[in-house]
């Protein structure tokens, strides 16, 4: 992965520059040593102050520096890095990429470099859809670069929503994806995975709901892709998207997730059931929007279906079922107490007492708890939990199969 890794973030002249901040984040808390380099045009839309704050390196952007007259070596960045990230990159930087107008210090950066380069593009899609800008980015290709461009989730149609930046926290998934040495322990192997919260409607603009930002859903997700299976992902609303390997279905409510989940268990090895989804719903729900009133509004509530039941009376003998238990209180006796009731292989606990590991965080601290055993994790980043949770089940699956 990027830990360890050295990594040249090349950034040039577009409004989407201050995203390098959040790239800059995300890789140092990957692990990653980041060495930032600046065209003149990209210090008007964000200053080497900051991004020296965040990097604790100096910035590189003229081929000397002002005050001592020292030379920047091209050469030698280029040997020093593990990878090469240019983004935001844009139409003219492109351009001179592809044709080998090196006149700033990133371009002869680039010519220079002897590790992979990846591009993030960032403009607007009429200079993205040109004629001139896609034969430069096929010569790029051709050159071995690696495009990264926004993810299907995103698009519409046809070149929609392409040409403006892809989000951080994909660019640096990519660059992950990368370095990971991967395995093709679950090729063959068809995984389905639940993420994100489910909204039940009191009235067309209000719902019952909760905090689940479906982040570790989609880390196992990305993790079981990694390892070669082929994975299916039963998402309730969220604004997180997925590698393009993976079938996404999107669903709002607990009866749209029973009814996917329902119906694509049967042909799976595992499932792995991480979505927050709601006890219970409206009795009804108004078809117009409910006023203030003077009295106290009373909504009455039934339950929803219980997916992971019906999924622990449906698995035969060679499946594989997952559960997810988030405690307040009582953590581990409640969570056992699921485990027997569903069904499940072993279940994943974590707890609210842990500060910055469930909802909108990008850590967890996980148990996984099982018949015969209790395993205790220490607080990592969800990407390295999923590693975990998918380890313990490729070990249960290997032995069932």
């Amino acid at each position: 992965m990027l830990k360890g890794k050295k990594i040249v973030l090349g950034i040039t002249g577009s409004i989407a520059a201050y995203k390098a901040c959040l790239i800059i984040r995300s890789l140092i808390k990957h692990g990653a040593e980041v060495q930032t380099v600046i065209t003149p045009a990209g210090k008007e839309f964000i200053t080497p102050i900051t991004l020296s704050a965040l990097t604790h390196k100096p910035v590189i952007s003229e081929f000397f520096s002002q005050r001592d007259g020292t030379w920047n070596s091209h050469v030698d960045i280029g040997l020093w890095a593990d990878a090469m990230l240019i983004a935001p990159c844009t139409a003219s930087t492109i351009g001179k990429m592809a044709n080998g107008i090196a006149d700033n210090m990133l371009i002869t950066t680039y010519l220079s470099m002897k590790a992979p380069v990846f591009v993030a593009p960032a403009m607007d899609l009429d200079m993205y859809a040109h004629p001139s800008t896609q034969q430069n980015l096929d010569k790029l290709r051709s050159y071995g670069n690696i495009i990264i461009e926004p993810q299907s989730g995103f698009l519409a149609s046809g070149l929609e929503g392409k040409g403006r930046m892809e989000e951080p926290e994909n660019i640096v998934n990519t660059l992950d994806g990368f370095f990971y040495e991967k395995k093709e322990e679950l090729k063959g192997k068809k995984i389905m995975i639940t993420a994100g919260p489910t909204y039940e409607k009191i009235d067309p603009v209000r719902f019952i709901g909760n905090y689940s930002s479906g982040k570790m859903g989609f880390a196992i997700a990305e993790e079981c892709a990694r390892r070669g299976a082929e994975v299916t992902l039963i998402s309730g609303p969220v604004s997180i998207t997925c590698n393009n390997s993976i079938h996404r279905i999107n669903v709002e409510c607990c009866q749209e997730m029973y009814n996917a989940a329902t119906s694509e268990f049967n042909g799976c090895d595992a499932a792995i059931l991480c979505a927050a989804v709601a006890d219970f719903k409206p009795e009804s729900v108004s078809d117009k929007k409910i006023k203030r009133g003077n009295d106290n509004l009373i909504i009455r509530l039934c339950p929803t279906h219980d997916i992971a039941a019906e999924l622990g009376k449906r698995k035969s003998d060679k499946q594989v079922l997952i559960g997810f238990a988030l405690e307040t209180d009582n953590e581990d006796t409640n969570a056992k107490g699921k485990l027997a009731k569903k069904n499940f292989d072993f279940i994943v606990l974590n707890s609210t007492r842990n500060e910055g590991t469930t909802f909108r965080t990008d850590d967890n601290q996980i148990k996984i708890i099982s018949d015969t055993s209790v395993k205790e994790y220490e607080k990592k980043n969800k990407r390295e939990v999923a590693c975990d949770i998918i380890d313990e089940m490729y070990a249960i699956l290997h032995k069932k199969q």
